[in-house]
């Protein structure tokens, strides 16, 4: 596929974007700074700039398609771009920033005919990860039809970016995927910050004891790409274990006293549901972190 990618250059996208390139997709990273990885072209662009994202995907991928064909329609465009969080710049900085960049980019994949677009969207749409103080989930599993009530300007621009896509499709008719993405983990994380998670699983209560290997997401939105005909959808993204060491009892007696269970868990499995993802699109991440660190396989 030709795909336009933002924010190929940030946490998530420097690991996405090589598995894509590796399965085979002709990818064009719009961002402020380059990625520079190999067979990659980057593009520096200001997405809160409507021109600049317009003229973005209807160029040239590089200067190797000046013996080609010239312009090609893209088959899917992937938006990752965004302030990250809360605390980096002014709160409505990062709402105006990420909102603006979202309807500028679906726009114009809208209205250039791209058949898929996919976007990121955040666990802090449900109003746990940057909540003051602590707030409880209404029920466990937290799936995607819990409801999303932020509490900070980040979380805030991802609801607003969600409404969007899905009122870009609703009119349009292209297939808009969004990704509740949790917290994204790198490989060298595991080394540096896993120890502490299992000494003190109260650190991980803010991201739902979950997490989402940063090459997990990769293989999601390859997933994304090759599951057409679901019109507007949205997803959580996790892997299939909890971020602590500590099984799914042992986790709800000691962090959610009185909150229901929706539905049945396994004995070690994420509170971030996942069960959509595998359902509608074959998503099926591996348990990561406990071989990260040497641990062998988790207790039966």
């Amino acid at each position: 596929m030709r795909i336009v990618f933002t924010g190929g250059s940030g946490k998530a996208g420097r690991h996405v974007l090589p598995y894509l390139r590796d399965q085979g997709h002709r990818i064009l990273n719009l961002d402020r700074v380059p990625l520079g990885a190999d067979g990659i072209h980057d593009l520096k662009v200001d997405l809160t700039d409507s021109g600049q994202v317009w003229n973005a995907m209807t160029q040239l991928f590089d200067l190797s398609d000046l013996d080609g064909a010239g312009v090609e329609p893209l088959d899917a465009v992937v938006h990752f771009a965004a302030v990250p969080r809360i605390g980096l710049v002014p709160d409505n900085v990062t709402f105006a920033e990420n909102a603006t960049a979202t309807y500028n980019v679906i726009e114009a994949a809208v209205k250039l005919g791209v058949p898929k677009i996919i976007f990121a969207s955040s666990e802090t749409t449900y109003g746990i990860c940057f909540a003051q103080g602590e707030v409880l989930p209404d029920y466990l599993p937290i799936d995607e039809d819990h409801p999303t009530v932020p509490h900070d300007s980040y979380a805030m621009s991802k609801v607003c970016n969600e409404a969007t896509a899905r009122s870009f499709q609703a009119r349009s008719g292209p297939d808009i995927y969004g990704l509740r993405i949790n917290n994204v983990i790198e490989p060298h994380e595991y080394a540096e910050n896993f120890p502490a998670y299992v000494a003190d699983p109260d650190l991980r209560r803010r991201n739902i004891f979950a997490y989402i290997d940063a090459r997990d997401l990769g293989l999601m939105v390859e997933r994304c790409l090759q599951t057409d005909g679901l019109g507007y959808e949205v997803f959580n993204v996790a892997n299939p274990e909890p971020s602590v060491d500590l099984g799914t009892a042992a986790i709800a007696e000691r962090f959610y006293p009185g909150v229901p269970f929706k539905a049945e868990m396994g004995a070690y499995e994420t509170f971030y549901s996942i069960e959509k993802a595998r359902r509608l699109l074959g998503f099926a991440p591996p348990e990561r972190w406990r071989e990260a660190l040497g641990m062998g396989a988790r207790p039966e």
